[in-house]
C-alpha cells in the first residue's frame, strides 16, 4: 500500500470552491495490473466541464480531476511483463492529477521513449482532436482552414497539422499579442476576431473560400466563421468558450448549403477500435518526434500549487499548463 496525493472533489461546483488536496491509498497492483507514477498532467477545458458538472460524461463522486497526462510505470503484479517497468504510458483516465495509480496493463497506452515528455503528456485529447477534425473532413491538398480560437491548444496543433498535409490556414484571435507567436509556429494568417476580416476572405484565398471553419468559441465567432465558408463548407463545434449561442443561420443554409455539426473526441474514442486508436495515436507520435509539431509550454506546477495552476490555465495565454508532482 502507497499514498498518493491526489486533486479530488466530492461534488460538482467552480474548481476554486470544490477541489482539494488530499492523501490517498493506492494498494500494490493486483494480478495484470501495473502501478503508475506522474511524470505530468494537463489542465484542459473538458476538466473544468467535468469538475463542474457540465461535460458530457460523468465520473462518480467523489473522483479525482484530471483526464490526460503521461506517467512511468514503477511496478507490475503477477502474469505482468516486468520489461514494462520503465515505460511512459497514458496516465489513466480516472483521474490524472494525482502522483500515482494502477492500471490493467491490457488498457495501458504505451508511449516511444522518443516523444518529449511535454508532448506525451498532452498527446491524448488535443493533437487527436486537431487531426481528426482535419483528416475527417474530406479535404483536398491546397483547401484553406479557417478557425477561431487559434491560440488554443488545438488551434495551435491545427496549423501545424494543416502544413503537415498541405492545407491552407487562418486563424482568428481574440488578442493582438497572441499574433507573432501563432505566425512563428507556421500560422499563414491571424487576424483578430472581428467582422474586418470576413471582407478580406475572398482576397486572401484568391476566392477559393474555406471548405472547413473549425469552431470553439460560439456566438457572434462563429457566425462570423460561417460567412467566411464557401458554398457547400461545413462549420464543426467542438468547444464552446464563449458560452454564446449560434444563432441559426438560415440565410447560409439555404443560399450558401453550408453545413454545421459538431465532434466530441471522446465519441471518437468510444466508437472506434483499438487497433484504429493506435494508428492514428502512431502517425501523432511520429509527427511529434521529428518536430513537425510542437507545444508551448506557459508553466509547470506542482500538485500542491494546483490552485495556482489553475488561475493561470483560466487566463488568456498561448501556451500550456502542467502539473507535476511536488519535489521530495
Amino acid at each position: 500500500m502507497s499514498i498518493a496525493q491526489a486533486v479530488r472533489y466530492h461534488t460538482h461546483g467552480k474548481p476554486q470552491d470544490v477541489l482539494h488536496l488530499e492523501d490517498i491509498e493506492v494498494p500494490s497492483p493486483a494480478a495484470g495490473e501495473v502501478q503508475i507514477r506522474l511524470v505530468a498532467a494537463t489542465i484542459n477545458p473538458s476538466d473544468f466541464g467535468m469538475i463542474g458538472g457540465t461535460y458530457g460524461r460523468l465520473p462518480s463522486l467523489p473522483a479525482t480531476a484530471g483526464r490526460e497526462g503521461v506517467g512511468e510505470i514503477i511496478e507490475v503484479g503477477s502474469g505482468v511483463d516486468t520489461a514494462l517497468v520503465g515505460k511512459r504510458v497514458r496516465f489513466p483516465e480516472t483521474g490524472a492529477w494525482t502522483t500515482l495509480a494502477n492500471e490493467k496493463a491490457a488498457d495501458l497506452w504505451i508511449i516511444p521513449d522518443e516523444v518529449p515528455a511535454d508532448l506525451a503528456a498532452m498527446a491524448f485529447v488535443n493533437p487527436p482532436t486537431a487531426w481528426r477534425l482535419l483528416r475527417d473532413s474530406y479535404l483536398q491538398r491546397g483547401d484553406w482552414v479557417i478557425q477561431n480560437a487559434g491560440n488554443s491548444a488545438v488551434g495551435i496543433f491545427v496549423i501545424q497539422m494543416a502544413k503537415h498535409l498541405g492545407l491552407n490556414t487562418i486563424s482568428i484571435v481574440r488578442r493582438q499579442e497572441v499574433i507573432e507567436p501563432l505566425k512563428a509556429l507556421g500560422a499563414q494568417h491571424v487576424f483578430l476576431d472581428d467582422n474586418d476580416y470576413v471582407k478580406k476572405i475572398d482576397e486572401i484565398t484568391g476566392g477559393k473560400r474555406p471548405m472547413l471553419a473549425l469552431n470553439m468559441v460560439g456566438g457572434e465567432s462563429a457566425i462570423r466563421l460561417i460567412k467566411s465558408l464557401a458554398d457547400g463548407g461545413r462549420l464543426v463545434t467542438f468547444g464552446g468558450a464563449s458560452a454564446d449561442a449560434v444563432r441559426f443561420p438560415t440565410r447560409f443554409f439555404i443560399f450558401n448549403d453550408v453545413i454545421l455539426k459538431g465532434f466530441w473526441m471522446d465519441r471518437w474514442y468510444r466508437t472506434n477500435s483499438r487497433e484504429r486508436i493506435n494508428i492514428m495515436l502512431s502517425k501523432i507520435y511520429a509527427l511529434m518526434q521529428d518536430g513537425t509539431i510542437k507545444a508551448i509550454v506557459e508553466g509547470r506546477y506542482p500538485l500542491s500549487q494546483f490552485q495556482t495552476a489553475i488561475e493561470k490555465a483560466g487566463q488568456p495565454r498561448c501556451g500550456k499548463i502542467l502539473l507535476v508532482p511536488d519535489a521530495k
